[in-house]
């Protein structure tokens, strides 16, 4: 193409000359740094993302519908009426009640959990070893304690802890009934999470909380966890019983909006860190245009038209783009599979702690690679090196090979 050889024949005696290859580089260093940051950033909201469904929405129900009064006694009527939506996956049933624990001198609150361990709609399997579940469903007593409350009340496996619990009765203050668990396992989630759960079998859970029968509360498990507000009222609006509704957007919902808002900010940033690395395609090829008038107005003599003068410089800006592009979205990619383990690196060598297990449920820089994230920043990339080449092109357009010619202005 005559276009294409004129514009690599113009943009290879540019990259001679010291200034213009100078901003000529700076553009496409621009274009390659700023396609591999946001690759990387937006491989690190994916793992963000990923983490909160793969693994916080394990244990923290997608729905769950509470009473309004007394005890759901009838819950596999409920479970039914739940498992007829298709898109419910798994259904369980749960006591959850408030207590204190408590070993020695020291107290700590907990949110106890009556569990049916072979109800397979309970993602906490994943986190507590199979020997300390099945001790739990064979166990009267037994009681599994997140990692980080058992770290507090300084207790093992093995040891006993006591539970405080309000008693139920007409009085509005009664003293709380102490009862005594041994500590069956562990639930190592990460985060808050393990500072505040602990779990028992269901039949223990009616016993402590004086429940003669049924359940207080039915979770699902959805096959799409961001359906769930429309699931919840669909579900509900069935249920033969008064209920309360509640799903993970209303309780951890905060978390999910706040990465959304930060790819939102990232696609902003995307934007700008292009027009600004772009800019200096438009530098490059306005002192090109100016440095090559003469050869613009031969051109012109020799019968080429305006099109194919704007070709030449679409395709000469063009070319810094591509290859800033590309070299970007190979650097990005590769950022992004890295991106764990450096930060990983750079935390043993700076001695610090980016997240740390007792606040954030992942303990490490996650990240996941999306080949849409790649064609997206490499196609922005592309679009504005374009946009940048429109007005250097047209002022090519203008040379009048006359005044070109003859040295004129």
């Amino acid at each position: 193409m005559l276009t294409w050889n004129i514009a690599r024949r113009f943009r290879k005696n540019s990259s001679a000359q010291g200034f213009l290859s100078f901003i000529s580089t700076s553009s496409t260093l621009g274009i390659i740094l700023g396609c591999a940051v946001l690759i990387a950033a937006l491989s690190m909201m994916n793992g963000f993302q990923n983490a909160l469904q793969d693994k916080l929405l394990k244990v923290v129900p997608h729905v769950e519908y509470q009473r309004v009064s007394g005890t759901f006694d009838n819950w596999q009527q409920i479970a039914g009426v739940a498992q007829a939506d298709e898109a419910v996956v798994a259904v369980s049933p749960v006591i959850q009640k408030t207590a204190m624990a408590q070993s020695g001198r020291q107290f700590k609150g907990v949110v106890l959990q009556g569990i049916e361990p072979q109800m397979s709609a309970s993602g906490i399997n994943d986190f507590i070893s199979a020997a300390a579940m099945r001790a739990l469903s064979q166990s009267p007593s037994g009681i599994i304690l997140g990692a980080g409350l058992a770290e507090t009340l300084q207790l093992t496996v093995g040891e006993q802890v006591t539970l405080l619990l309000a008693q139920q009765g007409e009085r509005a203050f009664q003293s709380p009934r102490r009862h005594t668990l041994t500590i069956v396992g562990l639930f190592e989630f990460g985060g808050e999470i393990d500072h505040q759960n602990a779990y028992v079998s269901l039949s223990t859970a009616r016993q402590l909380a004086g429940i003669d029968s049924g359940v207080t509360g039915i979770r699902l498990t959805l096959r799409d966890v961001f359906d769930a507000p429309q699931v919840a009222q669909r579900v509900g609006n069935k249920l033969p019983d008064l209920v309360y509704v509640n799903h993970w957007m209303r309780t951890h919902g905060h978390l999910y909006r706040d990465i959304e808002l930060v790819r939102t900010v990232i696609y902003l940033v995307l934007v700008l860190v292009m027009a600004v690395a772009c800019f200096n395609i438009v530098s490059t090829l306005v002192l090109t245009v100016t440095k090559k008038r003469s050869q613009i107005a031969m051109l012109k003599t020799m019968g080429l038209v305006d099109q194919k003068i704007v070709m030449i410089f679409v395709w000469q800006g063009l070319q810094n783009g591509l290859r800033g592009a590309c070299w970007g979205a190979l650097a990005g990619s590769l950022l992004a599979l890295s991106l764990p383990d450096l930060m990983f690196w750079l935390e043993q060598a700076l001695a610090l702690q980016l997240l740390n297990d007792d606040v954030y449920f992942v303990s490490k820089i996650p990240s996941q690679l999306h080949w849409q994230d790649v064609v997206l920043v490499t196609s922005v990339a592309l679009a504005m090196s374009l946009l940048a080449t429109l007005y250097p092109a047209w002022r090519a357009t203008r040379v009048a090979p006359a005044k070109a010619l003859h040295g004129g202005h």
